[in-house]
């Protein structure tokens, strides 16, 4: 397993008791300054691997940022802390993303982001939790992240513990079925502990989610299965914090956080064919000049 890394670790600690004095206005640009640093990260790891998901990857961002910048119960030089919040990607091909998050929350060096993809890195193409701390569980075939966050929430209850588990899951991923019937499991068991974030771009390979199998009216079918279903805007962090509170009624909470696939990119925002195409050296060049903007 990748080493944490102690210096970054306390510089995560320093930046979350910060952001918890600061005002809302405040903690929100921090949060938006860490979000360009990781989109930044994320560009470059995929030019130099040559392989990667680059729209899902800066669709994502705005999300893992405001958990792990502000919403997770996390210490990153305790990754295996047994009372830590508990955090799934579901959508594990968008792994740089997270990668880069970690990396820059002090989970292990910065450095390390260079040899993503590389033969015989830990930083391979899904994440995998017995090589890169702060990962839970290995995830990419999809459907599968989001039973085993269940299972976690379950397993707090079942020793006693506090924490809460979180888990985000793209929105083609939920043409599978396995999602839904841990859906309905979670709120059989009232599982309040738990929060699941639907990164809705609208796209996934190859196609629209709604050309390949419609998913809308998705908010009422969370509904309908017993969870509490907030929408909101899945790049506004301030929106973000407030729809990732726990639900009052003590149900699992769904996010549907609107997102444009490619964010921050203008040749990559909502277009199908970047599911996972490389971006040549031009138009890294802009990509990284219109997200330092």
């Amino acid at each position: 397993m990748l080493s944490t890394d102690p210096a970054g670790a306390e510089r995560f600690r320093a930046r979350r008791r910060r952001i918890a004095d600061e005002t809302p206005d405040e903690q929100v640009r921090e949060l938006r300054q860490l979000a360009a640093e990781v989109r930044r990260t994320v560009v470059r790891m995929i030019d130099k691997a040559q392989l990667g998901h680059i729209g899902g990857d800066l669709s994502v961002t705005d999300i893992l940022v405001t958990l792990f910048g502000r919403v997770l119960d996390v210490d990153p030089a305790q990754p295996r802390n047994p009372d830590r919040d508990r955090f799934i990607l579901s959508k594990g091909h968008c792994a740089a993303s997270l990668y880069a998050t970690l990396a820059h929350c002090g989970y292990f060096p910065v450095s390390e982001l260079s040899t993503f993809m590389a033969p015989l890195s830990a930083l391979n193409g899904h994440p995998n939790r017995t090589k890169v701390p702060g990962v839970e569980t290995n995830t990419g075939p999809l459907g599968h992240g989001f039973p085993v966050a269940v299972g976690c929430a379950l397993a707090a209850r079942l020793s006693g513990r506090s924490y809460r588990t979180y888990v985000v899951l793209g929105d083609g991923e939920l043409q599978e079925g396995s999602n839904w019937e841990a859906a309905m499991t979670a709120a059989h068991y009232d599982l309040g502990s738990l929060t699941a974030i639907v990164d809705r771009n609208r796209l996934q390979q190859g196609a629209g989610t709604e050309e390949t199998k419609r998913l809308e009216p998705l908010a009422e079918k969370w509904t309908s299965f017993g969870w509490e279903a907030r929408e909101v805007d899945g790049h506004d962090h301030a929106g973000l914090l407030s729809a990732l509170r726990p639900s009052p009624t003590g149900r699992p909470v769904a996010v549907i956080a609107r997102t444009v696939k490619g964010k921050g990119v203008s040749f990559i925002e909502d277009r199908v064919e970047w599911h996972h195409k490389v971006p040549d050296d031009g138009q890294v060049r802009t990509a990284l000049e219109e997200l330092s903007r």
